[in-house]
């Protein structure tokens, strides 16, 4: 084997080693650093997880374990609600991708899997109104700050430059 075919099998595996200690460094960078394998509702948006089971974090840990009861037991009652509104959506999707369209079947399709999304979200919320009724005064203070943060009641941020609301003028003869 000559010189140079020796130098240019150097110069090839210094290359390939370069770039497999970059793919190495950059997926390992990205394991440590990526929200991996959460669920877009629990992912955070400037740090503070946005999922309704976190709106219970500023109370007492035995308030949290109650409230994550009663979603954990609203949620599994809700089971087969969840499974018909999938199924629904699956329905919707195989009725517009169908040869022969079917306005009639496709609205029963939307009706029934709203129907379904619906149910499931009452017995949510039923389930929060009842843990928020145990709670004293001071706790529902906490529990509906925090629920300006987490769940389907999340109030969003206002931009940067936002004007701030006027405070009711005493001269405008309202009372």
């Amino acid at each position: 084997m000559t010189t140079r075919a020796i130098k240019a099998l150097c110069v090839g595996s210094i290359v390939l080693n370069v770039f497999l200690v970059g793919a190495i460094v950059g997926g390992t960078y990205r394991w440590f650093t990526a929200e991996r394998g959460l669920p877009a509702a629990v992912k955070t948006k400037g740090g503070a997880p946005q999922a309704l089971r976190f709106a219970a974090q500023d109370l007492s840990p035995e308030r949290q374990r109650q409230f994550l009861d009663a979603l954990k037991q609203a949620r599994r009652d809700g089971r087969p609600l969840a499974q018909q509104a999938r199924e629904g959506r699956r329905d919707v999707l195989r009725l517009v991708g169908a040869p022969q369209f079917d306005r009639q079947s496709l609205d029963d399709a939307l009706a029934s899997t709203r129907d379904a999304d619906r149910a499931l979200r009452e017995r949510v919320e039923t389930a929060v109104a009842d843990f928020v009724a145990t709670l004293t005064p001071a706790e529902r203070a906490t529990f509906a700050q925090s629920l300006r943060l987490h769940g389907q009641w999340r109030q969003p941020k206002p931009p940067a430059n936002a004007k701030k609301p006027r405070a009711p003028d005493e001269s405008s003869g309202a009372h």
